[in-house]
């Protein structure tokens, strides 16, 4: 099988130009070993394969068993764009591991892979898959994530999502070491951008506008989801409203979320300053009794409670006096 590049392909660790008319070798999946899976059998395969394809009923398998390291990167991720799409006001769709197809004009699956992650940034206007991704009848994921902790999808995976004409294409070499990883392998996102036809590297994703492939590459290696990464987000997150005029109060959840805040806070305000009002009403109700009655008659050393619990109990003034153990001149 042979790959058609119309401008230039990403098959290493910088794109390099080639001529339109150049054809690439056969995808090489490392990591990988082949097995057989028939026409007949692949709708009902359980399994994960990175690659099937239909002439030769072949698809490749990942040698090692799956492992935290490799799931970790792109469960987060879901959960990384569902935090910036609160902060944006709109939802996000991710589908994780799902079907990417190209089908023939008979209908027939021709080509599968299967990604680590796909997030669908405006799921409300675009056409989701419902079981796979077919090509020509589905909308691409506005992200596709790769995890490379034993494989190398740059010679094989990529240069497939090149040709398809996928939009964005992050690669995660995670930070853990794998003795199987290829040799040489370097740490890091890198994230592949299409571009007339062609993969170019770039700094920074187009789909999450400012987010860095180092910020990204961080996120994705913490345990938790640090200060530092929660700023990121926001201000991924604002970058996006602010581009499409929503917020976080557009978000159900949080609307309601800080609606309650906002009551809470209502309510706790009215019983401070209930508290302040009876304070106050007390010092002047104090200060005129000093004022009227104690002052007067020169009685001092009286306490402000003293004064008001006789105020509440007495009678009268000569009640009050009473209490006070004064007697009345």
């Amino acid at each position: 099988m042979e790959v058609e590049a119309k401008s230039r392909v990403a098959t290493g660790r910088h794109p390099v130009r080639e001529k339109p008319a150049k054809r690439y070798p056969a995808p090489e999946f490392p990591g990988c070993r082949p097995i057989t899976i028939r026409r007949d059998e692949v709708d009902t395969w359980d399994g994960r394969f990175e690659f099937w394809d239909a002439d030769t009923e072949t698809a490749w398998v990942v040698r090692e068993p799956t492992s935290a390291t490799h799931e970790f990167p792109s469960h987060l991720l879901s959960a990384l764009s569902h935090m910036i799409a609160s902060e944006r006001g709109s939802p996000v769709t991710c589908f994780g591991n799902m079907d990417l197809e190209l089908r023939g004009e008979d209908g027939e699956r021709r080509r599968i892979m299967q990604a680590d992650q796909s997030v669908y940034l405006h799921p409300e206007r675009s056409r989701l898959p419902d079981k796979g991704m077919v090509r020509g009848e589905h909308d691409f994921p506005d992200v596709v994530l790769e995890v490379d902790f034993t494989t190398d999808v740059r010679r094989g995976k990529l240069g497939l999502y090149e040709e398809w004409g996928f939009p964005e294409v992050w690669v995660e070499v995670p930070n853990r070491y794998s003795p199987s990883r290829p040799a040489r392998r370097p740490t890091g996102v890198t994230i592949h951008l299409i571009e007339d036809g062609a993969f170019r590297i770039a700094p920074e994703s187009r789909a999450f506008p400012g987010w860095t492939a180092e910020e990204i590459h961080a996120a994705l290696n913490e345990p938790t989801v640090s200060e530092d990464t929660v700023r990121v987000l926001k201000r991924v997150g604002r970058t996006l409203g602010a581009r499409e005029g929503t917020g976080p109060d557009d978000m159900p959840w949080l609307r309601a979320h800080r609606r309650e805040g906002w009551v809470k806070g209502h309510a706790e305000g009215r019983v401070e300053g209930r508290a302040e009002g009876l304070a106050e009403g007390q010092a002047r109700i104090v200060n005129a009794l000093r004022r009227t009655v104690l002052a007067p008659r020169g009685l001092s050393g009286v306490s402000d409670q003293e004064l008001l619990d006789a105020l509440l109990a007495c009678e009268g003034e000569t009640d009050l006096l009473a209490r006070l153990g004064r007697p009345r001149r």
